[in-house]
């Protein structure tokens, strides 16, 4: 037999955090070793335990899970990250994709959808609830043909995708920070997404970067 997957569950509510883990501990090829209830509580359990999935509820206090789940992924590349939320809102989809996530669960599913996904994150795989799926499929198809991007909106849409922040953007690039919000409205506009997240998970997906 293979070693159990080892996980780590991140939720602020005890009693769905409890129910959670019981549900886990129900499976043979899965096992618990440590839990939080913050961000920061989790990067701490990082420190200490040795894991392979971290399961991230999107709406921690403190710093929330997509921020948690980018700092994961800076820090332990080699763990898997499943996010786990009771809303299937286009923003969080797009932002948790962007901060790292391997798989996006909805609290409202069936414990089956969780655990495949979870197995796919740890096997290398990506996985996305059914219901939220649709948001995926139309926000990263790619760039229309007559999509021309300047070498200058390359070169921001670039520094978008590293996660970097208009100020960041402006001193890389030597430019003000109002010239740098008119080269992102026109990004947008061309490739038709409604936020910066947007058009950095549509240029990678698509390989327009």
């Amino acid at each position: 037999m293979p070693d159990p997957i080892r996980l780590l569950v991140v939720e602020d509510h005890a009693f769905t955090r409890d129910g959670l883990i019981a549900t886990l501990h129900l499976e043979p090829d899965l096992r618990v070793v440590a839990e939080a209830r913050s961000g920061e509580e989790a990067l701490e359990r990082l420190e200490q335990v040795p894991v392979d999935v971290a399961i991230l509820d999107i709406g921690l206090p403190g710093m929330d899970g997509i921020q948690t789940a980018a700092e994961i992924a800076r820090r332990w590349p080699e763990v898997r990250i499943v996010m786990l939320t009771a809303h299937n809102l286009r923003p969080e989809v797009f932002a948790s994709l962007a901060s790292g996530a391997d798989a996006y669960c909805l609290k409202s599913a069936q414990p089956e959808l969780l655990l495949l996904g979870v197995r796919a994150a740890a096997s290398g795989s990506a996985y996305l609830d059914p219901q939220i799926a649709h948001h995926v499929l139309s926000g990263v198809r790619a760039p229309d043909e007559t999509v021309a991007l300047t070498p200058r909106e390359m070169d921001v849409l670039r520094l978008v995708a590293d996660g970097q922040g208009n100020r960041e953007i402006a001193a890389a690039l030597g430019v003000s920070v109002s010239t740098v919000k008119l080269h992102i409205q026109d990004i947008l506009r061309k490739m038709q997404v409604a936020d910066r997240t947007q058009a950095a998970v549509k240029a990678l997906r698509s390989g327009l970067l």
